[in-house]
């Protein structure tokens, strides 16, 4: 069976493509069979429903009608967990999409969970390492240099309460220290996940795509950490076609993709990919189906030396996330 191209077209690479069917993109059946399974995997864990963190992204929405799908409204829990950094204008349409969906929701604030463990502190001590000046106030991001071939740069941004903003190349350490900081978000999210999925009998829903799955787009232990994940193997593309079949809310079904982790708005392409989700499907596809980048560049709107760097980047973000994906070690006293 050939991986199906973001578009719908077959083609055959000899990788295997476990949720989807051969021929043209079909939404209707590939949601049949995502339903399906992810049914016969909450059943294999002995589980009785699903807990989907819905953060009002087409992501999550789509996960979450899947679940309904499979398992019924009546065994879904829609967990809503914002933070101070990101509002509650997420929270919001995942409340609308719970609603649409017909499934019980639930929300946990994380905030106090996040300044109590240091979240907020170690964040602005590592904005401050940068920008002395800094307040708690302002708002924040962290960008990356465009596609190079060279070494990825990454720059803060801040916004001042006067409305403008100042961008600062961020030194390693400080990377480091920020993204630790932040990372807690996620693994906070997960926690209130499991201890629901505890109270209910659910199994844990994740919802990375493929193009977050496969570039390693995921903290460990925090958003990658769940029991089932259905769309790991959809591409960015192909979830905004479910979300039309499930019908979801037009707010959430054509969301753009954001990282809901810094306080100033952020797309995924200017904090990871370096690109649009859509042409990241087609890049990736490419990629793993040996297509020459001369071939590949009118589709994707970059020229062939463009599409070489984004193919070396895509193999580099796979190596440098190996231990994203790798299970815990467990060592054999007898060897």
């Amino acid at each position: 069976m050939g991986l199906l191209v973001p578009d719908g077209r077959e083609h055959d690479n000899g990788r295997r493509a476990d949720v989807l069917a051969g021929g043209r993109f079909d939404a209707a059946e590939c949601l049949s069979t995502l339903a399906t399974q992810t049914a016969a995997a909450i059943r294999r864990l002995g589980r009785r429903g699903a807990v989907v963190a819905v953060s009002g992204g087409v992501d999550s929405g789509v996960v979450a009608g899947i679940c309904v799908r499979a398992v019924g409204a009546e065994r879904v829990l829609c967990l809503r967990l914002p933070e101070q950094d990101i509002g509650t204008a997420s929270s919001d349409l995942g409340l609308e999409l719970a609603r649409a969906l017909g499934a019980r929701t639930e929300e946990e604030s994380i905030t106090a969970a996040l300044e109590a463990l240091g979240c907020y502190r170690r964040r602005d001590e590592a904005i401050r390492s940068v920008f002395p000046e800094y307040e708690p106030t302002w708002r924040h991001k962290i960008v990356r240099s465009p596609p190079s071939g060279g070494i990825i740069v990454f720059s803060l941004v801040v916004e001042r309460p006067d409305g403008t903003s100042e961008l600062r190349r961020i030194p390693s350490r400080s990377y480091s220290e920020l993204i630790a900081a932040t990372n807690m978000k996620q693994r906070v999210r997960k926690l209130y996940e499991y201890t629901w999925a505890d109270r209910l009998g659910y199994a844990v829903i994740g919802t990375p795509n493929v193009l977050e799955y496969d570039q390693g787009f995921f903290v460990k232990g925090g958003d990658g950490l769940a029991d089932v994940k259905p769309i790991a193997r959809v591409y960015k593309s192909q979830v905004y076609a479910l979300a039309r079949e499930l019908g979801l809310p037009e707010a959430i079904a054509t969301r753009p993709p954001t990282t809901e982790t810094f306080s100033m708005p952020q797309t995924q392409e200017e904090f990871y990919f370096g690109h649009p989700y859509d042409r990241m499907d087609l890049l990736v596809w490419g990629h793993d189906s040996g297509v020459d980048p001369d071939a590949l560049s009118g589709q994707v709107g970059i020229d062939s030396a463009s599409v070489e760097i984004a193919y070396a980047e895509i193999e580099r973000r796979r190596v440098a996330t190996e231990y994203l994906h790798a299970p815990a070690v467990v060592v054999d006293p007898a060897l």
